[in-house]
């Protein structure tokens, strides 16, 4: 891996053939991993180890991908980092449930070793493209992507990664309506494969937080950050 940044990798899986396969073509890359054989494991690993990505196995015994992923999301050192899902299951409602959870993206088993380094490269390179950008002080909150966070007076609203990043792109141009190919190049990119429902789930959800009187919705168009 050309890069000058050595990107970090806790992979999370019970079946040690696959484990050791996905780890053995990572280190070729030139990544740096750790693995974990259940959820609970792959909480306390990334408490120290603060991988720049988790690769996380959706069926797991002891706790399940979805549960950890939620964890995940609350651990500070998690901050700013990605969380991708490994499944065999390919229902619409796993898939949802999952960006619910706060992943940001999946990828199907079986396993193949370039698809899979392809499209890890394409998420991480938006950590090391990405650009600290000075807080939007916009209608009567604070959205500042230093901290991830968004602040409403004293209130503080902790929202997962692609929440944060969906309400900072419509607040960055307040009144734009943002069409929903923007919305996905924009937020997913072109290399992450996300349904079309997938944006209606996370407006959904960043109303839950903030409430219903800073996105309005364009019918058959997309989205905007109301004024």
């Amino acid at each position: 891996m050309n890069n000058n940044i050595t990107h970090k990798i806790l992979v999370v899986d019970d079946e040690p053939d696959i484990v050791e396969f996905i780890s053995y073509n990572l280190i070729k890359e030139g990544y740096r991993v750790e693995t974990a054989t259940n959820g609970k494991e792959a909480i306390e690993k990334t408490k120290t180890f603060i991988p720049d990505l988790v690769l996380l196995d959706l069926m797991m015994p002891i706790q399940d991908g979805i549960e950890t992923c939620i964890q995940l999301r609350e651990l500070p050192e998690m901050k700013g980092n990605f969380i991708v899902f490994l499944t065999a299951r390919s229902e619409e409602y796993s898939e949802i449930s999952g960006f619910n959870a706060g992943a940001d993206d999946y990828v199907a088993k079986p396993i193949k070793p370039r698809l899979l380094l392809s499209r890890l490269k394409a998420i991480l390179r938006r950590k090391t493209t990405l650009k600290e950008t000075e807080a939007l002080d916009v209608a009567d909150i604070i959205i500042d992507r230093e901290q991830f966070m968004v602040f409403r007076g004293s209130e503080k609203i902790q929202l997962a990664r692609k929440e944060f990043e969906l309400l900072y792109l419509l607040a960055s141009k307040p009144g734009k309506v943002f069409n929903r190919e923007t919305i996905l190049e924009k937020i997913w990119g072109d290399d992450v494969l996300v349904i079309d429902r997938t944006i209606d789930v996370h407006i959904r959800k960043i109303r839950e937080k903030l409430g219903d009187d800073y996105i309005g919705t364009v019918k058959g168009v997309g989205y905007k950050f109301d004024k």
